[in-house]
């Protein structure tokens, strides 16, 4: 059975361990980065990593871009919104369309 997880800072995960997600505090980028590497071979189908620690991991996370399995998600952490989230939306529908439906000029 795959699991789902949550990478970041303590304050902005902890709260998802109440509804059953498994959560895993970080506090800097490099813990955050052995996190993903460990989580990602132990069946973890979603991985959700919050976007302060996200933009310093993008290297880090392309190396999974491809695979089926973990879809790495970037969420806003306590410290809000980088819009890392929403330009990765931007570039999967991209991909996928062949063009900029989303946010293209009129």
């Amino acid at each position: 059975m795959h699991k789902i997880g949550v990478i970041g800072d303590r304050a902005s995960v902890l709260g998802f361990k109440a509804v059953g997600l498994d959560v895993f505090p970080c506090h800097d980028k490099d813990e955050a980065k052995e996190t993903l590497h460990r989580i990602a071979k132990e069946n973890y189908a979603i991985i959700y990593i919050t976007e302060g620690l996200c933009k310093d991991m993008i290297e880090d996370i392309e190396k999974y871009k491809d695979e089926r399995v973990p879809a790495i998600i970037p969420i806003p952490g306590m410290d809000g919104s980088y819009g890392i989230g929403l330009a990765n939306l931007k570039k999967s529908v991209e991909r996928a369309v062949g063009a900029d439906i989303l946010f293209g000029d009129e």
